[in-house]
């Protein structure tokens, strides 16, 4: 009996897919990093609060998570998986010499490597359903349809595949073989010497294997076959799988190329999910080819291919500027220096922008004739991606609601950072339509809610795929400049989309509107990368924001000053509420006409919450506000809890013992950014004199009736998350903060 398990544990061990496994782990690690990062992503161990997960366990499609939506993840992952076949039997086909004397040789290799993808499949499969029974709580019907659309699409696409290698080993590969093997023996010389050179690295390194499985699926015994040595069918071989990963090559550029032409179709946008799937794809068979061509040199190729593309862009070789819309990048370029920022924010410009600013208070005041003095009320935003502008729309619904308008009416300034500016941007706009349209628009509806929280993220990711990556120079025209469609485009597009239109205006067509106080001033402060300085965008002058010339302190720039031969007035506002929410590497770093180029990044690294410019702008008035009004309410809107529990001290590692200095720093960015809030408004009240209230009210999930976990800081919400967030302004403490802010301003 012990012979016998010992036995099968020997032939189990020299079985092939087993073999494969363990070579791949010993020899194939870039090959399994993609895997692990997937399995990572897929079971919530990797990029949870940027909502990487929930891109792949309730993908989005034309605004549905459904069918179809799981077909294309299905689909794509096939291709991934077929493409990690291709790229293994490429590069260690020849490790296991068996394969080439049998039929269908590539069908075989895959069919037993086969355990890591079925091993994802099942535990991708498992988090699909517990998360769509636990988290969203559907009926098991619609979970099965789900995983019917991700079977279908895995095995249609995987039928194709299967079709085209099935043909390829017979008689339509030896057709195509005999009209392009000239051309491969004199267009590849180089690489049929290196199919001879892995036939000689056989002969000695074979790793052992006595069974493997056959596309039937029974388990075979390994048959040794000299005539696998043959010099013309090693070339044969060689040439067949050389020229299939060509072709499947080929078809996946195809597939992009027709999918990068029509995506700014609503149909050609496939989840952000499916896009990654296909970078993966791609990113396999890059790192495949590279492996093959150089073996053993391939870290070393790499580093310095690395360092040589480094040394290329130092050079400007692959500089790419993303731009800002409406202004004009052609003409002489404004200089960028501390005497041009001096030159800017002069004491006479400031003055005069103070003057404009007092008087818009004046007839904001003018609104409340013969009722004393009015509430003034300075709104700041928090940032936080689709979370912060669902969360802040949202929260304006209710409380202008509730005040029967007068929180808006009060409202003097908007201020703050990312989504939460593009949430108080849209509101403020349906209030401006409530005044002035002749068709009413009603601000506290629904629809509304459900716009803000609409995906943009399938467009940004697959423009970041098919475009800045591959096909790239295709342009279009703004207010008759030309600018690249890159991914910045695409955002710009899809918030377009789903605010259906209504903030498709220039920069300038909001300065009436403000000058009469018809709706709040906003001003939004970018971080410029350059210096740290602030870049002041509004539709009035403000550089009295942006500096302070008597102490000889230059926060930073006043944009409509500093860019006006450029045409800052025809600034787009998607561009403005854009590089007020440059998220790195998903909405790109913005660059503007300037000498050199002043880099935009997002508010949120300056202060993440507004604070900062709502307390600047009292310290400007101080005198008129004091004056004018019975007391200042500044209401901070944050999509994130303020105060945190003190975590217990533990063991450290030595990891951690290194990077706690930086990690440390790093996540306690925004609890700086309170402590320095809070110690601005409690200067404030020292020099203010008037009275100054702050009212928070925040998105702390664990207030929430139903939903706990916190929705996560992305372009895309899932309907758990929106829910999470659309079900906190009725939790108990935000309800009696909504009752504050009605005393206040009654």
């Amino acid at each position: 009996m012990m012979n016998k398990v010992k036995q099968l544990a020997i032939n189990f061990f020299y079985w092939l897919p087993i073999r494969l496994l363990f070579h791949h782990i010993k020899n194939n690690q870039v090959l399994l990093l993609l895997w692990i990062v997937l399995f990572m992503i897929v079971t919530g161990n990797f990029g949870k609060l940027l909502g990487m997960p929930y891109l792949f366990l309730d993908p989005e499609y034309l605004n549905k998570v459904d069918f179809m939506s799981f077909l294309w993840i299905g689909a794509t992952l096939a291709g991934f998986t077929t493409a990690y076949h291709i790229t293994s039997y490429i590069i260690d086909g020849h490790r296991f010499t068996f394969i080439g004397t049998i039929t269908k040789p590539f069908t075989t290799f895959s069919i037993n490597n086969n355990i890591i993808p079925i091993v994802f499949f099942i535990v991708y499969t498992v988090h699909i359903v517990k998360y769509q029974f636990y988290n969203k709580g559907i009926a098991a019907s619609e979970v099965a349809m789900l995983l019917f659309g991700l079977f279908v699409g895995y095995i249609i696409m995987s039928t194709a595949f299967y079709v085209y290698f099935l043909f390829t080993n017979k008689n339509i590969f030896k057709y195509v073989i005999c009209k392009v093997d000239e051309k491969l023996k004199h267009s590849l010389p180089l690489t049929r010497v290196g199919a001879m050179k892995k036939l000689n690295i056989a002969k000695r390194e074979q790793v052992r294997v006595d069974y493997y499985t056959k596309p039937s699926l029974k388990i075979a015994k390994v048959t040794k076959d000299k005539g696998f040595y043959d010099r013309a069918t090693i070339l044969q071989v060689f040439d067949q799988n050389h020229f299939n990963l060509v072709i499947i090559e080929f078809l996946i550029f195809i597939l992009l190329l027709v999918l990068g032409l029509f995506r700014h179709n609503a149909y050609f946008q496939i989840p952000a999910a499916a896009s990654l799937f296909l970078f993966f794809t791609m990113l396999l068979m890059f790192a495949g080819a590279f492996s093959y061509w150089f073996g053993r040199w391939s870290i070393t190729v790499f580093i310095i291919i690395l360092l040589a593309l480094n040394v290329m862009s130092r050079n400007n070789m692959f500089s790419r500027e993303y731009q800002v819309y409406g202004l004009d990048y052609e003409i002489e370029r404004v200089d960028y220096t501390l005497s041009a920022i001096k030159k800017s924010n002069n004491e006479e410009n400031i003055q005069l922008d103070i003057e404009n600013t007092l008087n818009i208070l004046n007839n904001w005041k003018a609104n409340y004739m013969g009722q004393g003095k009015p509430k003034m009320v300075l709104t700041c935003a928090s940032g936080g991606g689709q979370r912060a502008a669902l969360w802040t729309l949202t929260v304006l619904q209710r409380a202008d609601s509730i005040t029967n308008g007068k929180l808006m009416k009060h409202t003097s300034l908007m201020t703050g950072a990312s989504g939460g500016m593009i949430g108080a941007s849209y509101f403020r706009e349906l209030i401006l339509r409530e005044n002035t349209d002749s068709l009413s628009v009603s601000p506290y509806d629904f629809s509304h809610t459900r716009n803000i929280a609409k995906d943009n993220l399938n467009a940004i990711v697959f423009s970041l795929l098919v475009n800045d990556f591959f096909i790239g120079g295709i342009k279009h025209d703004y207010l008759g400049f030309s600018y690249l469609k890159d991914r910045g485009y695409a955002f710009e597009k899809q918030l377009d989309m789903n605010t259906a239109g209504l903030l498709n205006k220039s920069i300038a067509e909001y300065k009436m509107p403000e000058y009469e106080a018809k709706i709040p001033l906003l001003i939004m402060a970018p971080t410029i990368m350059n210096d740290g300085r602030k870049l002041f965008i509004s539709a009035q002058n403000v550089s009295y924001m942006a500096a302070d010339p008597i102490y000889e302190n230059w926060y930073g720039i006043d944009f409509s000053r500093f860019f006006y031969r450029q045409g800052s007035g025809n600034l787009s506002f998607y561009s403005a509420l854009r590089m007020n929410a440059a998220f790195p590497f998903i909405t790109p770093n913005l660059s503007l006409p300037s000498s050199p180029p002043i880099e935009i990044m997002d508010a949120g690294i300056a202060d993440n919450f507004g604070i900062n410019d709502a307390v600047r702008f009292l310290y400007v008035f101080n005198n008129w506000i004091s004056e004018n009004t019975s007391g200042v309410l500044i209401l901070s809107i944050r999509d994130s809890k303020k105060e945190f529990h003190i975590n217990q001290n533990r063991g450290v590692s030595i990891l951690e013992m290194f990077t706690t200095p930086i990690s440390g720093i790093y996540s306690n960015f925004e609890n700086l950014q309170n402590i320095n809030n809070d110690s601005q408004i409690q200067h404030a009240r020292s020099w203010f004199k008037g009275d100054l209230e702050h009212l928070i009210i925040e998105y702390d999930p664990e207030l929430n009736l139903k939903t706990t976990d916190r929705a996560s800081l992305n372009w895309r919400l899932t309907e758990k998350e929106k829910n999470s967030v659309l079900e906190n302004v009725d939790s108990k403490i935000n309800k009696d903060k909504m009752r504050k802010l009605k005393l206040f301003l009654n």
